[in-house]
């Protein structure tokens, strides 16, 4: 199967190649349409290869420190839409996964007018004996081992330019990049993982009036049945079928949901885009689709609410220094010089509505001058600003008003709550104590060793004032004291509440 795929990926660059060579012939003065159309070229190309690399695509469609503007432009359009297939292809895929007698489970099936079609599934109205309509999603015959195959071909290419752009790799992981594209697509190759996906985020949905998830009814790894979600996407719903305070409380309830996604428990949806969420006057707006999402830890999440929080008080500075936190800087890193970037472009976001500011894309512009500026980012960036980016998009056609940052300093304080509460949890408590003591062991030998050293007058100190080591040294420093900080605070709480007990 992959050298069946290595074949029609290979046909498909001979064939950008044959097109690349036409645009070298257009005139000077046509450099801006030739760059066009090869964006286009390369999004159709994308396309043509599948629902891989159509998500790929979407992804550097956040990354401006990688591909043109043009080709941002032309892949914020991929879509991962297909032909409809005739129900034909499909029913052999019900028998195996629901038994030869999958139609008595439903009173009516429509056969004859999917109701969404994509090139990894196709989705059918239904209804259950009880009379109450369903979504019945079906995956592709044969396409978990044509993703699967694509994911292989792929690592297997990033690995190897990655030992050849050894300058290129130090600052953008492409590997790492990819395996974050992998880990968030396999629940879309096995919908029991997606089902399971849906029951966390219906859980979590329950804290907000105005957002909900599809109940699941069953699922195998290849049929998934839903609760039918009610009204019409948000990109094709009518605003002046909505009162004003029912279009600001969708918008705000959507984005919070998202924010507690980001942060308290760090799954999200990652491809929230205005296909996957609809609307109905007088209804929750509904999240569908929870087969692509992702996942960060702890570190990474705060690090993230840090950033945002510096955005929102409008301090490029801190911007900086928290972006740097959350990656690393490269030995050829001009940490001063991303942090006069940062003054110059926070400004933009800090007091910008839906209606003036693309924020998911301005976010990751970040990406264009971290990269330039020699400061690694950490992969997840890419699915995070694809994730902001679309829920964006999403609610600009409903509530283009709204201000994400007003929304996220309102919400700021539930979600400091959330953490805090984490923080003081018996388990974090013995966690962070253990840490504490297991620093405390070492240090004696650490200062036994520097005492040896100077003894010895064999004690090296490097510093460079002027470069990035310092910058980085810094920025370890500062995480350093941080958590050793938070980490008496929460021996001594722990020690208190022991003493009460």
């Amino acid at each position: 199967m992959s050298a069946g795929r290595g074949r029609v990926l290979m046909r498909v660059l001979a064939h950008l190649i044959r097109q690349e060579a036409a645009l070298a012939a257009t005139p000077a003065g046509r450099a801006d349409a030739g760059a066009v159309r090869r964006a286009r070229n390369v999004r159709r190309a994308l396309e043509s290869l599948g629902p891989f690399y159509v998500k790929v695509g979407q992804m550097l469609a956040t990354r401006p420190d990688i591909v043109t503007p043009e080709m941002i432009e032309e892949f914020e359009k991929l879509q991962d839409e297909a032909s409809p297939a005739p129900f034909a292809d499909f029913e052999p895929v019900l028998r195996r996964e629901l038994g030869p007698g999958w139609a008595g489970r439903f009173r009516d099936f429509d056969t004859e007018h999917p109701l969404g079609t994509a090139s990894l599934a196709q989705v059918y109205r239904a209804e259950l004996p009880g009379g109450r309509p369903v979504a019945v999603k079906i995956q592709r015959p044969g396409v978990r081992e044509t993703v699967e195959a694509d994911m292989k071909l792929m690592g297997s290419l990033s690995r190897f330019a990655s030992r050849r752009a050894w300058r290129f790799n130090e600052v953008i992981d492409v590997e790492a990049m990819l395996n974050v594209v992998f880990d968030a697509m396999r629940p879309e190759l096995d919908f029991v993982m997606e089902a399971r996906n849906m029951t966390e985020a219906a859980k979590a949905a329950e804290d907000f009036d105005h957002v909900t998830v599809p109940e699941v009814i069953e699922a195998t790894e290849r049929v998934l049945v839903q609760g039918l979600a009610p009204g019409t996407p948000i990109r094709e719903a009518d605003k002046d079928r909505f009162d004003t305070e029912e279009r600001r409380a969708i918008g705000q309830d959507l984005l919070a949901f998202m924010y507690r996604g980001y942060f308290v428990d760090r799954i999200f949806h990652a491809d929230p885009h205005p296909g996957n969420i609809f609307v109905e006057p007088g209804h929750p707006a509904t999240v569908i689709d929870w087969g692509m999402v992702g996942r960060i830890d702890r570190p990474m999440s705060t690090s993230i609410l840090l950033l945002l929080l510096n955005l929102a008080m409008n301090d490029g500075a801190g911007t900086a220094r928290a972006w740097i936190d959350m990656g690393s800087a490269t030995s050829w890193a001009n940490t001063a010089a991303f942090a006069g970037d940062m003054a110059s472009l926070v400004p933009q976001i800090a007091t910008a509505s839906l209606e003036e500011l693309n924020f998911g894309v301005t976010l990751t512009a970040v990406l264009q001058h971290s990269t330039r500026r020699g400061i690694r980012t950490s992969p997840m960036v890419s699915i995070l600003g694809k994730s902001f980016a679309n829920i964006e998009g999403s609610i600009r056609h409903l509530c283009p008003e709204l201000s994400l940052i007003d929304v996220f300093s309102e919400e700021l304080v539930g979600i400091v709550t959330d953490l805090v509460k984490e923080s003081l949890s018996p388990q974090q408590a013995v966690r962070t104590a253990l840490e504490v003591i297991t620093a405390g062991a070492s240090a004696p030998q650490q200062l036994r060793g520097i005492t040896k050293d100077l003894s010895n007058r064999d004690l090296t100190m490097r510093m460079n004032l002027n470069g990035s080591r310092s910058a980085t040294r810094s920025s370890g420093l500062r995480k350093g004291a941080a958590e050793v900080s938070l980490a008496l605070a929460t021996t001594m709480l722990w020690n208190h509440y022991a003493r009460d007990r």
